[in-house]
């Protein structure tokens, strides 16, 4: 039963919560997002109201079908009645920061094959961003560089952008 449109609280910057807006996006999802700004305020994820929400204090929370998933509490996606769409959000949000060396060692060039967009593709375009943003050398691995520019071309990962997000800064908008 579905209990209305799922809402994702969200940071504009956070490699997660881009992860699930890809997620999201490739599964045809439609949700609203609320950002919750991780700096202003000290914190927003810091507050009494969030934190009554997502007891982690962290972002990516989804509330969907009725239940808040966060990454403390992921299994409860299996229980979800669009269990076939959402498992794969759940693999998203679990996924951590670990990626971008977990597909150096064993995906790079096995992604952008065929019709689907695998975990590892999800990963890799946050921390291929979070790598340019702080002015990583990426020379060095041009597949990755070539699977990131292939993925950047899906609608699905130019929607859920950090530079096209509901919170992100006037001067940081595409």
């Amino acid at each position: 039963m579905q209990a209305g449109k799922p809402i994702l609280y969200s940071y504009f910057r956070s490699s997660c919560s881009w992860r699930v807006r890809i997620a999201l996006a490739l599964k045809g999802i439609d949700y609203e997002t609320v950002p919750v700004h991780l700096i202003k305020d000290g914190g927003q994820q810091f507050s009494e109201k969030f934190q009554t929400l997502n007891p982690m204090k962290q972002v990516p929370t989804l509330k969907i079908d009725g239940l808040t998933i966060s990454q403390s509490n992921l299994s409860v996606l299996n229980e979800v009645g669009t269990e076939k769409q959402l498992s794969w959000a759940q693999k998203v949000i679990s996924s951590g920061f670990n990626a971008l060396e977990q597909i150096l060692q064993s995906t790079a060039g096995k992604c952008c094959i065929g019709d689907e967009v695998s975990m590892a593709d999800l990963c890799l375009v946050p921390q291929v961003a979070n790598a340019e943003r702080f002015k990583v050398n990426l020379n060095p691995y041009p597949t990755i560089s070539r699977i990131n520019k292939t993925l950047l071309a899906l609608e699905a990962f130019q929607v859920s952008h950090p530079s096209r997000q509901p919170d992100t800064p006037a001067e940081l908008r595409a």
